[in-house]
């Protein structure tokens, strides 16, 4: 059988939605974790339509919140697949934010989603090939790969038990703490 390859906009997606009172917080900006629920949302529905499966959300890489979002404003999100492995892809989201009444746009925050396709038992299943298109297209692979990478670093860089707190106790005196071991 030959592998199955889709381009990115084959599963590209926006989705835009006006900013009401209920979703803001205390000091009447928009509940970060609103944007975060519409932000997987848009996720799933990109690497769904990719993978032409069920997908599950199986990481976020970074999420900075860059400006703050108002009231009254129209929040627009844009998905793509960046990348893609056997069974799992990431997804790009952009969030950007328009004041209705002046038109300015401001870029809020991005983020990457590592969506995961899964079959009716709940098991991973293989999702088509991604067709890079253009220097963008390619840029974005590319930049998921180091991504993971660096992810991985992190991860096995303060492994419990190898970790010696002795050998940053030197670092630590620049920073608010106070050790007591």
């Amino acid at each position: 059988m030959l592998k199955k390859y889709k381009s990115n906009k084959d599963s590209r997606v926006i989705i835009s939605q006006l900013m009401l009172p209920s979703h803001s917080n205390f000091s009447g900006k928009i509940h970060g974790g609103y944007i975060l629920s519409l932000m997987d949302q848009i996720a799933f529905a990109c690497a769904s339509k990719h993978s032409e499966a069920y997908c599950v959300t199986a990481s976020v890489d970074r999420v900075d919140f860059l400006k703050p979002i108002e009231v009254g404003e129209l929040v627009t999100l844009k998905a793509s697949v960046n990348h893609v492995g056997n069974t799992s892809m990431v997804v790009g989201v952009r969030v950007e934010s328009e004041n209705i009444q002046t038109g300015k746009m401001k870029h809020c925050n991005s983020s990457y989603f590592t969506m995961v396709a899964k079959n009716n038992k709940g098991e991973s299943i293989s999702i088509p090939g991604l067709i890079l298109e253009n220097k963008t297209a390619i840029r974005r692979f590319v930049r998921s790969i180091i991504r993971k990478e660096d992810a991985t670093l992190r991860r096995n860089r303060f492994k419990e038990s190898e970790f010696e707190p002795e050998s940053h106790l030197e670092i630590l005196k620049e920073y608010n703490v106070k050790i007591n071991l």
